[in-house]
Parts: structure tokens; sequence; C-alpha cells
């Protein structure tokens, strides 16, 4: 009697699901927002959770992350420059456009549109 080898383990989650157009539009909302309160830890999270789950949603999130990381690198930037005068000044602008610009992507999001941030530097595709 010969032991055949045992067959190989089912792998239960290789297969991702393609998420709804109505979780898609939710999860691009969400991680635009949570832009605002948590920088690139939420676009970040959000990115490597759903990246693969449809074409909308990586879209919106590595549009976000790209942005939150142009945002932090500006925060550094201003505060190397908040010595001379001119910090203080633009510190306050990259911390309007980091309110208002999320705001306006989440509501293309939601809307379902596809939403390029204009002063974000593509690092992420």
């Amino acid at each position: 009697m010969t032991d055949a080898p045992p067959p190989p383990p089912q792998t239960p989650y290789s297969t991702v699901q393609p998420l709804s157009p109505s979780d898609e539009k939710l999860w691009s909302t969400l991680t635009h927002i949570g832009g605002i309160f948590f920088s690139v830890l939420a676009p970040l999270i959000t990115y490597l959770v759903f990246k693969d789950r449809g074409a909308f949603v990586r879209h919106h999130t590595a549009q976000a992350l790209n942005f939150q990381i142009t945002l932090l690198i500006a925060y550094v930037v201003s505060s190397i420059l908040f010595f001379v005068i001119i910090g203080f000044f633009l510190i306050v602008v990259v911390a309007i456009i980091g309110i208002v610009f999320p705001i306006l992507a989440a509501v293309a999001a939601n809307k379902g549109e596809w939403y390029r941030y204009p002063v974000a530097i593509p690092m992420v595709k």
C-alpha cells in the first residue's frame, strides 16, 4: 500500500470579491474624510485593504494617499520656514488646503465622480 500525499490545503481567502458600487463610493468618501482627521494613516490603510477590490476605490484611495503625502511634505517645509516669517503664513495656507480639498474630493467620490487633487504629487499609482 502506498500512501498518497495529502491534497494541498484550500485557501478560502485567495480570491478577492469586488465591492459593490455603493460600497466603493462609501470607502472612497471615507478615505478622503479620514485624511482630514488621521493624515496619511487613513488613506494608507484603506489603500492597502481595498486597492484590489475595484478601480474606483483604488483611484480614490491612491489620490487621497498622494495628497496626504504631499501635505506632509508641505508641513515639513512650512515648519522649516517657520523661523522666517513666511513659514507662519505658509502653514496656515497648507492647513486650509488640507481641509478644503479632501472635502471636495469626498463630495465628488460620493457622487460617483473620478476626482484628482490639483496639488498632489503622484507617487502612488
